[in-house]
């Protein structure tokens, strides 16, 4: 046999059974997804008009469990749109409408001179979204209608969002004022019109449109829905569903098909009328916009689709016209993933099916601060999909919690684990504490954030990172490491530009390091500046104030100012009274802040739960007088106790680290001041540095600081220096909750979750809720304690089980489990 004529032969069987894999992969994956309530709906696809899959999965009614079929009709959302088109194609075809008609000239009350049907059709018309509109003026008992949107467009004359035909923008008030083109040309309503010269000639029986100010339906409408604890919950219809044309159009994946095969006749419009609709539209200037009327252009003369989306509805048609294959995909579950599933599959990409594990037996505190309450969890893929009292899928992984605490991961909103990333990329030190979130770029030091995501993306870690950008960082950079003075207002502008473009990269806001001498010259006027551009971006402002001991209140009152002036929400890091005579003050402090949010300063904090802090001991020279024996005498008397605090790096003589100020002293025969000189002389050398644990604050302070409503908890903790590091979380939970009772359990979670989460302003994390990330710490209440001391600072805490960070394992029963799953998180 010829070669050619047997390869002519072959390519149809090829071709039978690649379509014949993908249908059943497709059956197997849409099976999976039903059995795991990830999918309900019904799907057909078809080539060349015959059907070569058709099936239904699930109910049409959540309250009636009416089973679904290929003849139910599901309300289309913005598929819908092409019906629309089509209504206004056939009026062309006769001669009712033209498509550069103005929309003025059948809607006098329209109010925008320039608007074009075709416009409108193209969404190039620059209107903005109806919902935005409308939403302001219903009341409980109002239904939006194409007649009340109009009036309400005239009424109230909104700017468009561009000039008509110079961008492309999805906007569904085009298809709304569409529909009353439609009514006002054709005379008659939109559905009268549809059946009259749609649905009716094409036979569509189980094809309408409907919407709330309609008395009834026909018994084939499907109502869509959401699983909510487990069981289907009514996700349908509301007040806004009196409007037609941007959606509203029910269809069932049979009729689907059959308008899809009519588009390749000209039953409804000639065949050079209906080419129009699946051309790419363009702007003023020419270029292509890839939407046609009420089509996406995905591959010009190939392929074009459309999906919707409202309440618990999700569809898809896509259609290969150069091949005359179609798929629908109808979803009334609130769940969209089918359908690019479906696509995928057919196109030959492969596809990581949805993940799902259930956590059972745990009582949770979901980090809204209300009161624990037995469940379970369910996780898909990276996020909490549901939370009640689930039973497992088929074959799905479960973990019994035996009763314990599930909480939201922690979230550390001062953290320095970043920098040991590189070393022990599983984070450790932070997830054995149950921290799942470290926020970074602390200090007025900062990494840039496309080397920070860079880094991440190369060297996979076990905990989600967030980043502020600082100020002493900016400073370096465009005062090119002079920064022992003042900026200039050049200097300042460069840096304000840097900032900003950060920001828009995702860093969460601007932090400063003012007691350090990167930032200490600095003046109250550029941080403000900085600021401003901060708040600009809808970035937030955190602080290591200018002191936290001799002038405590000035910086206290300069962090208010800076957002006062700025207009920016403003975080005091690890607020602490580090002066002996002052300890008892907190009191006083806490009524100036409440006094500052009276006045619409939105002033926070966070706190670590230590005596002791963590830093270089030049901090203990408030003056910056490094060799002024009067001021050392000072810090040894009010500023740190010598005799409790810790050399934990010493490079000069590392023999000395380990010791206290007062041992060294007595090693060197002088009095701790003057060993403070010496520590201070020594390391300030090249290439020499010394870090001190000094112990300097009361409890009392920390325990009325941690009670303040709006102060979370952080840990200002690294991988090895002071405990903080490794036991700052389970220390609060542990002494503070359970010992002391100083607050109730689910308070101390709150402020380890959520209200860390609306302090620096990060979404979808630290709460236990459907759609949130699944950051996830197990803990058993009754032994969860720290122990790390300023000995051995790296020993892991205990009472910690399960540590999950997006919906992966990574720590578990005093062992780090390599999934690796952290992010970068920005600020949303």
């Amino acid at each position: 046999m010829n070669k050619f004529i047997f390869l002519l032969l072959l390519l149809p069987a090829i071709s039978f059974s690649q379509n014949t894999e993908k249908i059943a992969r497709i059956d197997s994956v849409l099976t999976y997804l039903y059995q795991r309530q990830l999918f309900n709906g019904t799907v057909l696809i078809g080539e060349k008009g015959k059907v070569l899959y058709k099936k239904a999965f699930g109910i049409a009614d959540p309250r009636t469990k009416t089973p679904l079929t290929a003849s139910s009709s599901f309300n289309l959302g913005s598929v819908s749109k092409q019906f629309f088109t089509m209504m206004i194609m056939i009026l062309k075809e006769q001669g009712k409408l033209n498509y550069d008609d103005a929309v003025q000239k059948y809607l006098p009350s329209f109010p925008y001179p320039t608007i074009t049907i075709r416009h409108l059709m193209n969404q190039t018309s620059g209107l903005p979204e109806y919902f935005d509109i409308a939403i302001g003026d219903l009341t409980l008992a109002d239904t939006l209608n194409n007649e009340s949107m109009l009036a309400l467009l005239a009424a109230k004359k909104p700017d468009l969002v561009f000039q008509p035909g110079s961008q492309w923008q999805y906007c569904n008030t085009n298809y709304t004022t569409l529909a009353s083109v439609i009514e006002k040309v054709s005379g008659t309503t939109a559905d009268q019109f549809f059946q009259q010269h749609i649905a009716g000639p094409l036979k569509l029986s189980n094809t309408y449109i409907y919407n709330l100010e309609m008395k009834s339906y026909p018994p084939s409408r499907v109502f869509g829905f959401s699983y909510e604890k487990g069981i289907p919950v009514l996700n349908d219809l509301v007040r806004l569903d009196g409007i037609v044309g941007d959606g509203n159009v029910y269809s069932s994946v049979e009729d689907m098909y059959a308008w899809d095969q009519a588009l390749y006749t000209e039953k409804l419009v000639k065949h050079s009328t209906f080419k129009e609709a699946i051309t790419t539209g363009k702007l003023n200037n020419g270029e292509a916009t890839q939407y046609g009327f009420g089509w996406f252009i995905n591959a010009p003369d190939k392929t074009v689709s459309h999906t919707g989306g409202w309440v618990g509805f999700a569809t898809l048609i896509t259609r290969y016209i150069d091949k005359n294959q179609t798929i629908v995909v109808l979803t009334n579950s609130s769940d969209a993933r089918a359908m690019s599933y479906v696509r995928k599959i057919w196109e030959g990409e492969s596809i990581p099916l949805p993940t799902t594990h259930l956590i059972t037996n745990v009582n949770v505190i979901d980090g809204s601060g209300l009161a624990a309450f037995p469940a379970a969890v369910r996780i898909v893929d990276d996020r909490i999909s549901d939370i009640g009292s689930l039973t497992p899928f088929p074959n799905e992984s479960v973990t019994n919690g035996n009763g314990k605490i599930l909480a939201p991961g922690f979230i550390d909103s001062h953290s320095h684990h970043g920098s040991g990333l590189d070393t022990d990329p599983s984070a450790i030190a932070a997830t054995s504490q149950g921290i799942t979130t470290i926020v970074i770029g602390q200090d007025g030091s900062s990494e840039p954030i496309d080397s920070l995501r860079a880094w991440i993306r190369k060297t996979p870690v076990s905990i989600n990172v967030a980043t502020y950008t600082g100020q002493s960082t900016l400073r370096e950079i465009f005062m090119q490491g002079d920064v022992l003075r003042k900026a200039t207002d050049v200097e300042i502008d460069s840096m304000k530009v840097l900032l900003a473009m950060e920001l828009d990269k995702g860093s969460l806001g601007l932090s400063t390091g003012l007691e350090y001498e990167a930032a200490f010259y600095s003046s109250p006027s550029e941080v403000i500046e900085l600021a401003k551009t901060t708040a600009a971006k809808g970035g937030r402002y955190i602080s290591h104030l200018r002191s936290e001991d001799v002038s405590l209140e000035e910086a206290i009152s300069e962090i208010l100012e800076i957002g006062r002036q700025a207009k920016i929400p403003v975080q005091i890091s690890h607020i602490k009274i580090a002066m002996r005579s002052k300890w008892g003050s907190s009191d006083k402090i806490i009524r100036q802040l409440e006094d500052a949010r009276l006045q619409g300063i939105n002033i926070t904090a966070d706190i670590y739960p230590y005596t002791m802090w963590n830093s270089t001991p030049r901090v203990l020279f408030p003056n910056k007088d490094f060799e002024s024996l009067s001021s050392a005498e000072f810090a040894t008397r009010e500023l740190f106790d010598p005799a409790a605090s810790v050399m934990v790096r010493y490079t000069p003589n590392k023999a000395w680290q380990g010791k206290t100020v007062s041992e060294i002293a007595a090693i060197n025969q002088e009095t701790p001041a003057q060993s403070l000189l010496r520590i201070i002389r020594e390391s300030a050398a090249p290439d020499e540095g010394a870090t001190i644990v000094a112990t300097s604050m009361s409890e009392t302070d920390i325990n009325n600081f941690l009670k303040w409503p709006y102060t979370n908890v952080c840990s200002d903790g690294a991988m090895k220096g002071h405990p903080r590091g490794h036991g700052a979380f389970p220390r609060v939970l542990g002494r503070y909750v359970r010992e002391q009772q100083l607050m109730p359990l689910e308070t101390a979670i709150h402020k380890m979750t959520s209200l860390t989460a609306e302090n620096i302003g990060i979404q979808q994390r630290g709460l236990i809720a459907p759609g949130y990330f699944a950051d996830l710490v197990l803990f058993d209440p009754e032994t969860i304690i720290d122990n790390a001391t300023v000995e051995n600072s790296g020993l892991l805490s205990t009472g910690v089980h399960y540590v999950w960070v997006n919906g992966k394992l990574v720590y578990q029963d005093q062992k780090a489990i390599a999934n690796f799953s952290g992010r970068f998180v920005k600020r949303m």
